[in-house]
């Protein structure tokens, strides 16, 4: 899972035109299906606004680090530095009405779907500008088209298997992607979702991140069969190389169309790696090496394969992508200390977002019979 074995199949003589680049032939891996192309269109601009959105989206995890750290948050606190790919890679591959679910590991999810990075710090810190208002804390993030922030394990798939139904008794020519963890992956629950996704065909690709660790548990120790790709029996698959960004927003718009197509659901693998622990609480040296963690962030960098590309086909120099990292910097700076002086939530803020707006009872009770409160 090489991050950096695309090649270049044009001569590139106008920055301001799409050209063609080649996938090295190991990123895809299908069951019951055919593959995408290798052959890919892609363009400067958007490579270099891909760049700076992974960037951005691993200085904020970094910036969160920090803070918990610093005891400023406080909690569950899942990051997903080094599987940037994957968040930057759907959201680029994919439109705004189409709908996102994920478990808990979604920072990124939540910005690049409509969020802001001051608003998932905010909300990490407990504090009033946060996108949950400070009440849901890390794994409770939301925006009109990413349903969370889901902190049940496995949970959040059946639940994307129903927003997909949603949008097919709608009409809607719209993909629901739900992604769940290869920890996840053997909970009866997520067998039972493709289970109806399949029956009723619905428009859900069905995403296993496989990040190679559940928790602490190796994937080979917990699963018997380690090709999620293959394991929705009726439901084709699609295994890709989860730490090249060009090859995963490839097999998000190949299993878009799909599903928008009426061909059913699809279930897609992404084969990428986490630099730290499962949480903030693990160090994540206990059942890996810290090798085998350098190696990869040596060699498979998602970020670092990205650069490559940019560099080696002209598109940007060093300095350039230096400077976008810089304004990466600057950017979560200003958002972690915006962020800082948001006030924390008051005690009657309690009382709101119970209910969705709008269909709130004419009052609700509190710890006691006597603490009512009246909307």
């Amino acid at each position: 899972m090489s991050a950096d074995t695309t090649q270049l199949q044009d001569t590139i003589t106008d920055h301001s035109r799409p050209f063609t680049v080649k996938l090295h032939e190991d990123s895809f891996r299908t069951y019951k299906i055919d593959p995408p192309s290798l052959e890919v269109q892609v363009q400067k601009d958007e490579l270099l606004k891909i760049y700076k959105d992974m960037q951005c989206m691993r200085r904020m995890e970094m910036a969160a680090d920090a803070l918990y750290k610093a005891k400023l948050i406080r909690g569950f606190c899942h990051l997903a530095i080094g599987q940037e790919a994957v968040s930057v890679g759907l959201e680029y591959g994919i439109t705004p009405e189409d709908r996102v679910i994920t478990a808990y590991r979604c920072h990124p999810f939540a910005v690049m779907r409509g969020g802001t990075i001051k608003g998932v710090i905010a909300e990490l810190l407990g504090r009033q500008d946060g996108m949950s208002h400070g009440k849901g804390g890390s794994m409770h993030i939301f925006t009109p088209s990413f349903f969370g922030g889901n902190g049940i394990v496995g949970a959040q798939v059946p639940v994307g298997a129903g927003i997909a139904f949603a949008q097919k008794y709608l009409g809607r020519k719209t993909a629901t992607f739900a992604l769940y963890g290869d920890g996840a992956s053997n909970q009866g629950q997520v067998f039972e979702a493709f289970n109806m996704a399949k029956l009723w065909d619905l428009p859900c690709v069905f995403v296993c991140e496989n990040n190679k660790y559940g928790m602490g548990t190796s994937a080979e120790r917990s699963s018997s069969n380690t090709e999620y790709f293959t394991r929705g029996d009726k439901i084709p698959g699609l295994q890709v190389n989860g730490m090249d960004i060009i090859a995963s927003r490839h097999a998000v718009q190949f299993a878009r169309n799909w599903v928008i197509e009426g061909n059913g659901p699809l279930l897609m693998e992404f084969v990428t790696y986490r630099y730290g622990g499962h949480s903030m609480s693990d160090p994540g040296t206990t059942y890996r090496t810290r090798e085998e963690v350098q190696r990869m962030r040596s060699t498979q960098d998602p970020i670092r394969g990205l650069q490559r590309y940019i560099e080696e086909w002209g598109l940007a120099s060093e300095q350039e992508l230096k400077q976008l990292d810089k304004e990466a910097k600057a950017e979560v700076d200003q958002a972690v200390e915006e962020a800082k002086t948001s006030p924390a939530p008051r005690s009657e803020d309690l009382w709101t977002d119970i209910y969705y707006k709008g269909t709130e009872p004419p009052f609700m009770r509190g710890r006691e019979r006597e603490e009512v409160h009246h909307y």
